[in-house]
């Protein structure tokens, strides 16, 4: 019998109902919650096929996630990459592949830990504030370059509230992103890189009627604006590696515009996804997890496989 575990957090009904769907199957293959102590470096953890939800706040796991993937362990999201990534290097990413996004920007951090000299900043210049507001226009987004939640996000619309803002972000590296004036906003679960199914989506409503409320309030999306939505969210994926994200895209005078992009571990309860988007995300995780646990060796492949093979 293959083994997938799923490391979770507080959430239950998409892990529960990923094992539920597994079993019903009757694949040759069980899936758990997944069960860890104090690793050794010799013991991975015995699973075929790790689904990993909480690691990017339980920093715990992800050294254990790693040896894993050393002996051979399907990790879904990749756990090297999902260290890795940023929001700045994924927009110039999906820059480089074609697919619109937001003008972005790097920010030196505001303030350094105090046994950093002024003799270590030396690379530093000092922030065109102005010339920065003339580029990207207003309103702006500013967001750490790192994280998801929408932690430390403002929105500024003046560049005294750009430096007050600016002046709240303490050691954190920021992005300042251009705002897209959005007639409607989409919403990709991605599975598998290849698997997509795109929604309305209201970031500015409660979590729970951010589907219904879209569904009610924006026009629907046209079939060649379906298909180029859907094409830019496999395409980053699969750049990424990540086989199971959500992408999400502002849509501006009939141009989709990559927003959102690095959700490893992407919001699929119920309560936030509705019935038929979460019915479907499960029938396609139990796809890819039973596909991963009977067919060992598929990609993605690492620097030290075919040294190990050798």
């Amino acid at each position: 019998m293959k083994r997938v575990g799923i490391l979770v957090g507080r959430e239950r009904t998409f892990p529960d109902a990923l094992i539920a769907e597994v079993a019903r199957r009757g694949a040759g293959v069980e899936a758990s919650y997944a069960e860890l102590e104090a690793t050794r470096i010799e013991r991975p953890p015995p699973y075929d096929v790790l689904v990993d939800r909480i690691s990017h706040d339980i920093p715990c796991y992800q050294p254990v996630l790693k040896l894993a993937a050393l002996n051979g362990v399907r990790v879904i999201n990749n756990p090297f990459w999902r260290i890795a990534d940023d929001k700045f290097f994924n927009a110039a990413l999906a820059l480089r592949l074609g697919v619109k996004v937001p003008k972005t920007v790097a920010l030196p951090s505001k303030q350094y830990n105090p046994d950093v000299s002024t003799e270590s900043l030396r690379n530093l210049r000092m922030v065109d504030w102005e010339k920065l507001v003339a580029e990207l226009g207003l309103p702006i987004y500013l967001k750490p370059h790192w994280g998801g939640g929408w932690r430390e996000v403002s929105r500024v619309t003046s560049l005294e509230e750009l430096w007050k803002a600016y002046d709240r972000t303490g050691q954190l590296t920021m992005i300042a992103q251009q705002e897209i004036r959005w007639q409607q906003y989409v919403r990709c679960i991605v599975i598998g890189q290849e698997e997509v199914r795109p929604a309305l989506w209201d970031p500015r409503r409660p979590h729970h009627e951010r589907y219904i409320a879209a569904e009610k309030d924006m026009p629907p999306l046209s079939p060649a604006l379906e298909k180029k939505i859907c094409a830019d969210a496999r395409t980053l994926c699969r750049a990424l590696g990540y086989d199971m994200n959500t992408v999400e895209l502002a849509v501006q005078d009939g141009v989709p515009y990559a927003i959102d992009f690095m959700n490893s571990a992407p919001d699929l309860d119920i309560a936030s996804l509705g019935q038929a988007h979460f019915d479907w995300s499960v029938e396609k995780m139990a796809d890819l997890v039973i596909r991963l646990a009977l067919q060992p060796g598929l990609p993605p492949k690492y620097r030290w496989d075919a040294m190990l093979a050798g």
